[in-house]
């Protein structure tokens, strides 16, 4: 018990640690990165284009870091766009403990398949994946057109450009919180 009390003491030093040390990039910065994500999505993704127009809106993490060794965590900052526009900034944070190595870097897209869970995540200032939506990972192959897959979930997450790797068994929480970056 005490090695479990003492494991989440220093998960809460880290998630402090890493909201202060972790500079965020300004929202010009924000949206040129998540525009070439979304370039190379479309380049990896089978009518990964027409999916995301169809969409009531996504979440793009372009550069998504992610490292742990039994203790571990991740990072990233993307946009919200709904109709091909920038309707906010959010981050990324999680941390996790359990069996886990490595360190990995990827992209991240959230698709809001429904406008109901579209409104939820803008509503909540801070939001959490243990609300009352579950996102479900997308599993493609990328010789069948996207825009036709149903997925039979209010949130489809697409991980790609995926460099690094991390192995891992572990319990983890995630926390998406809008940000207000620099306009320069």
């Amino acid at each position: 018990m005490k090695i479990l009390k003492y494991t989440m003491q220093l998960l809460i030093v880290l998630f402090a640690l890493t909201n202060l040390t972790l500079a965020e990039d300004t929202a010009k910065e924000i949206d040129h990165d998540t525009n070439g994500a979304l370039s190379v999505f479309y380049n990896e993704v089978n009518s990964g284009k027409k999916y995301l127009e169809k969409a009531a809106g996504y979440i793009v993490f372009s550069d998504v870091k992610e490292a742990g060794f039994f203790i571990g965590g991740k990072y990233g900052e993307g946009a919200l766009r709904v109709n091909e526009v920038t309707k906010g900034y959010y981050s990324i944070t999680s941390a996790s403990v359990g069996m886990q190595m490595g360190a990995q870097k990827y992209s991240l897209i959230i698709v809001f398949t429904s406008d109901k869970a579209l409104k939820k995540f803008i509503n909540d200032d801070d939001w959490e994946t243990e609300m009352d939506f579950n996102i479900a990972m997308a599993d493609w192959n990328n010789d069948e057109e996207l825009d036709d897959v149903d997925f039979g979930s209010n949130m489809v997450g697409f991980v790609f450009d995926s460099k690094g790797m991390m192995g891992n068994f572990t319990m983890e929480g995630t926390r998406f919180e809008r940000i207000t970056p620099d306009l320069d």
